[in-house]
């Protein structure tokens, strides 16, 4: 064999070396990709959380949050980020990489209600839904002892013939203002809004009849069921009904409040930025789903108070668009309110 046909064969030889070699990296790389996504989680998660620590809803993120943590194997503590309604823990998660290791506990107030008002400048199809959280529902008081009202219905007819003659606890841009200034738009009647930053004064003021009536949700009328009567509660919800011991709903009544769903309640849906990788999103579905089916933690969510709302991610987009559009229309009956009020004067 001649010099030119060695080096030829030995080129050749060196070729297929080099394609096995190729070959082999790539399978090892894949193998390593794939390694890397069933590790995930590799270190703790973060919730975001955007109100004060200490609260009940804090606690209830954290009931969540444990179960969550133990299905992953790593810790997954809720981090209190208050400030700007909501939008500060929002802007703090959506700073960070969208890698599957910082939770948004998307609560209406920053989702909903604050690019509303021009305060955010998101909307729900900006994120990736896990799974809808719990509900806090409201509902209407009166003074266990006032008998002007027997039921909602004689409420409602006593508010109608006596316009602006009646004082609730109505409170600026807020969820429980939109929903009492919604519901007597819709009931052809108005009552005065009382502005009160503490939800305490307000119920001290309705035992002291400064206040008619009052929008409360389940855990101030537990603290406060020896002096507050429930007339109706909020919501179709059999389960929110439960929560305030029983209480008749409007459907009950066949009346419709102008507010369905979950549009008269305050609730939380936990997400992701939309940019995190399906599979790692997959696995915190995974988790929340069945920590939200354990029993135990059911339990504990319900005796405080809250509803588990049950929604599926493939319900997100139509549960949270349902909720702006006739929230919307509660944010213009503010202004109805406003000038209805007004008109009186």
């Amino acid at each position: 064999m001649n010099v030119y046909h060695q080096c030829h064969n030995a080129w050749e030889e060196f070729m297929r070396t080099i394609k096995r070699l190729s070959l082999s990296a790539i399978a090892g790389l894949a193998l390593c990709g794939s390694a890397i996504a069933d590790d995930f989680p590799e270190r703790s998660i973060q919730n975001i959380y955007p109100w004060a620590p200490g609260t009940i809803t804090y606690g209830i993120s954290q009931i969540i949050a444990d179960g969550m943590s133990e299905r992953l194997g790593q810790a997954l503590p809720v981090i209190a980020t208050p400030g700007a309604g909501g939008v500060k823990a929002f802007e703090t998660a959506l700073s960070r990489e969208a890698d599957g290791y910082i939770i948004i506990d998307g609560y209406v107030a920053p989702l909903v209600i604050a690019p509303m008002f021009e305060r955010a400048n998101w909307a729900c199809e900006d994120f990736t839904p896990l799974y809808s959280a719990t509900a806090n529902a409201m509902g209407i008081g009166v003074r266990i002892d006032d008998d002007r009202f027997t039921d909602f219905p004689s409420f409602i007819e006593f508010l109608q013939a006596n316009p602006g003659e009646t004082a609730y606890n109505g409170n600026g841009l807020t969820l429980p203002h939109m929903v009492g200034a919604r519901v007597m738009q819709q009931m052809g009647t108005v009552s005065r809004p009382i502005p009160y930053d503490d939800a305490g004064l307000g119920l001290k003021d309705l035992r002291a009849g400064v206040l008619d009536w009052v929008i409360l949700n389940p855990g101030q009328y537990e603290a406060n069921k020896d002096h507050v009567r429930i007339l109706v509660a909020l919501s179709e919800s059999e389960s929110v009904a439960d929560a305030f011991g029983g209480s008749p709903r409007p459907v009950d009544y066949g009346i419709d409040v102008g507010l369905t769903g979950l549009a008269p309640m305050g609730w939380n849906w936990w997400l992701v930025a939309s940019e995190t990788p399906e599979d790692r999103v997959q696995v915190l579905r995974d988790a929340m789903r069945d920590t939200l089916a354990d029993e135990a933690i059911r339990e504990r969510i319900t005796d405080a108070g809250y509803i588990v709302t049950d929604y599926s991610p493939d319900q997100y987009l139509e549960v949270c668009n349902a909720v702006k559009e006739q929230l919307s229309q509660a944010r213009d009956a503010i202004t109805w309110e406003a000038d209805a009020v007004k008109a009186l004067n």
